[in-house]
């Protein structure tokens, strides 16, 4: 097996009981599941995995763009919680960009934890005002309203690093996490969000590897 067990919500370890998974943290857990190395046979072993859930690439991808880092959560492929994938390119303007997207069901915290904000949904930021950004899974625009990652005013810097977006999609949360911060402006122009699981044979041909960002 190419993808090892962790917490949704944290990097402490995990281990398998009679009863499933538990985490020292958390106590019991559906677990995440991520690869050791970023490759296309593990993607493949993801997307059996996620079979309940889609995972959202960037579509089409950059030249220069590949996939680096992927995670899905659930001990059983047809009830699977949420699936993270991020994708890591140059851009003109910032350099080496990642970009990761969860989709999640509500109180999961995969999302809360990749963006590094406090509440474990996106909390009462959403919906108000007019949002951020929007994006297209298939035919359907998706409102994405901005999320702080600040844990209070007295913390100068802490959003300097990263964009973090949300809003809601079929029934789940959809996060967008930018790094860094300015790679905002990417989404200025109306992304399209593809799950992989129905990009096809042009799956073989992306580019898997490279760093894999922290979170």
């Amino acid at each position: 097996m190419s993808l090892s067990a962790g917490c949704p919500r944290c990097a402490a370890p995990v281990t398998q009981t009679a009863a499933g998974w538990a985490c020292l943290e958390h106590a019991d857990i559906e677990p995440l599941w991520r690869p050791a190395e970023v490759t296309y046979d593990a993607f493949a072993e993801h997307l059996n995995r996620s079979r309940a859930v889609p995972t959202y690439l960037p579509w089409p991808l950059s030249p220069g763009w590949g996939v680096t880092d992927f995670a899905v959560v659930g001990s059983d492929p047809e009830r699977t919680r949420a699936t993270m994938a991020c994708t890591s390119g140059p851009s003109a303007l910032d350099g080496p960009v990642d970009v990761l997207v969860v989709t999640e069901e509500a109180g999961t915290g995969l999302g809360a934890r990749v963006a590094g904000t406090v509440h474990q949904d996106p909390g009462p930021e959403i919906g108000a005002g007019t949002p951020a950004v929007r994006v297209r899974l298939d035919t359907r625009v998706v409102p994405l309203w901005a999320v702080s990652t600040s844990p209070g005013p007295d913390v100068a810097g802490r959003e300097q690093d990263r964009s973090v977006l949300a809003g809601e999609a079929h029934g789940r949360w959809l996060w967008i996490v930018l790094r860094p911060a300015s790679a905002l402006l990417l989404l200025r122009e109306e992304w399209i969000l593809r799950d992989a699981s129905r990009v096809g044979p042009s799956l073989v041909w992306l580019p898997f590897g490279g760093p894999a960002p922290a979170w």
